[in-house]
């Protein structure tokens, strides 16, 4: 008697261990992207089109961005706000929200910013009818969880339409691979090199619209990063003849340190 109740504890327990470890269902998949799109945004500036001309067209599109904390808030990378507005002819900084040619336009201002993590804060007037996308907390997720993120790599041209991969945390690795010789260092390596921190490398391609998308854990939702198709590519892989199409993104411990500058 003892023993089958023993083999039955086993048996109990070998399918809660499966249970644990399925991986995640497409239609819970489904149902965690209809929270998690809608507080994806897009960043980039607009215009009045009697100012515009082919050169400078009404809308233009930098990059992806989230919304956190009051709905009112956007996440995004700093090399995707555009380091100058003319202002002149009244161009705005904007966060393009919806889906498909729904989109609403909305004017926004930097009010944060971490030039060394390539961040930014952006805070919009209106708060919108959003739920924002909750960040993790500051610990680093292991090399081999399965992440994904969602943004817009070909822009705004025929609308809105937020894309999803799923990938893995390939490697959590410096920010600069050091140079066979000091002198081919360019200033921004030899900082990054005297104050490194860790990126984690994705096993997917982004495009450079990708930049600024969240990367969230697939079961919880939660971010634990922002996608960098520029910044950490330019300074990590000047040593390479071509730059690979392997993606990186910053951990959100340092989206949460930015934050606490603002609330």
């Amino acid at each position: 008697m003892d023993y089958v109740l023993r083999q039955g504890s086993v048996i109990v327990l070998a399918v809660l261990l499966l249970l644990v470890n399925t991986p995640l269902r497409a239609a819970e998949l489904a149902d965690l992207l209809e929270v998690v799109r809608p507080g994806v945004v897009a960043v980039g500036t607009m215009r009045p089109v009697k100012t515009a001309n082919p050169k400078n067209p009404p809308v233009v599109f930098k990059g992806t961005g989230f919304l956190v904390a009051d709905g009112r808030t956007v996440v995004t990378n700093l090399h995707v706000v555009p380091g100058e507005l003319d202002d002149e002819n009244n161009e705005k900084l904007t966060v393009f929200v919806g889906r498909g040619q729904k989109v609403t336009a909305h004017s926004a201002e930097v009010v944060a910013k971490d030039v060394e993590h390539d961040l930014a804060v952006l805070r919009i007037q209106t708060t919108l009818n959003f739920k924002p996308l909750k960040l993790a907390k500051n610990d680093m997720i292991r090399e081999g969880e399965s992440v994904f993120f969602t943004g817009f790599p070909l822009g705004m041209v025929l609308g809105l339409f937020p894309v999803t991969n799923q990938t893995i945390v390939s490697a959590r690795t410096p920010l600069v691979i050091p140079a066979i010789s000091s002198g081919t260092l360019s200033a921004a390596q030899i900082k990054a090199l005297r104050q490194p921190f860790e990126v984690y490398q994705l096993d997917a391609i982004a495009y450079p619209g990708n930049s600024g998308s969240p990367v969230f854990d697939g079961r919880s939702g939660e971010v634990i990063g922002v996608v960098n198709s520029v910044f950490v590519k330019q300074t990590k892989e000047t040593v390479l003849q071509a730059p690979s199409g392997i993606t990186y993104a910053i951990p959100v411990r340092y989206v949460n340190d930015l934050l606490k500058q603002v609330r």
